[in-house]
């Protein structure tokens, strides 16, 4: 279980979250959505220790996180954009993360899965500087999904996706699922987030709008889908 309680983080006069309260539990698929600037990447990154509140607190099954890192063995995370050295080629990349990590997590079964997959066999030797966008967050999500952990955090994980292959994406997060896999996923993508997910929080100028169900949400809004509802409540907002 994840919980975050009454975090507040400012960057000079702009406050990037306020007061914010999340509950995950173990084996959810939980989404964060909301506006540009909304706090969801402060947010995420806080969790992952890369952003340090300046209120509130972090605890992963009842354990602070604070000043630790162990607890990042147990996290796979997908930024949205896949900031390494253009120089690289893809097996060079794979195989590098492999021994930053040195984590028994790794599966080789997994891995070459992925890359058939996502039929990423033809790019293997090819440099990301020559690969497209699309191509490289295929390689990310391979990277994300090769270890065998409890909790994954994938932000944005549709950008720059085709619809073969963001239907791929979205088999994939279910069947980890299914297998106990706590999930965490920010996106701009309404219909991507009500296809995988149950619950969901909305956050506008770093302040939580809503948490909770999305089945309630759209009876709250009464909305048909996620994308009214989340569209009635920016108008509510004055957003």
């Amino acid at each position: 279980m994840i919980e975050i309680k009454k975090i507040s983080k400012s960057f000079g006069k702009v406050n990037a979250l306020q007061n914010v309260n999340i509950l995950v539990n173990k084996g959810k698929i939980f989404s964060i959505t909301g506006p540009n600037g909304s706090g969801k990447s402060t947010l995420i990154k806080s969790l992952l220790g890369q952003v340090i509140p300046d209120k509130g607190t972090i605890t992963i099954d009842n354990d602070s996180i604070k000043n630790k890192w162990e607890y990042r063995n147990d996290i796979s995370y997908m930024p949205q954009i896949i900031d390494f050295p253009a120089n690289l080629r893809v097996n060079e990349l794979i195989e590098m993360i492999k021994t930053v990590r040195l984590d028994y997590k790794y599966q080789k079964t997994t891995e070459v899965e992925l890359i058939k997959i996502f039929e990423l066999e033809p790019f293997l030797d090819k440099k990301l500087s020559d690969l497209s966008g699309g191509t490289k967050q295929k390689v990310n999500i391979v990277l994300t999904f090769m270890f065998n952990v409890p909790t994954i955090v994938l932000d944005e994980p549709t950008s720059g996706l085709d619809p073969v292959s963001m239907i791929k994406l979205k088999e994939l997060i279910k069947e980890r699922n299914k297998a106990g896999v706590t999930f965490i996923i920010t996106s701009h993508i309404m219909s991507f987030i009500e296809n995988i997910s149950k619950e969901i929080i909305f956050l506008i100028d770093g302040s939580v709008a809503f948490d909770g169900k999305i089945h309630d949400l759209k009876k709250l809004t009464n909305k048909e889908t996620l994308e009214r509802s989340i569209a009635e409540l920016m108008v509510k907002k004055n957003v």
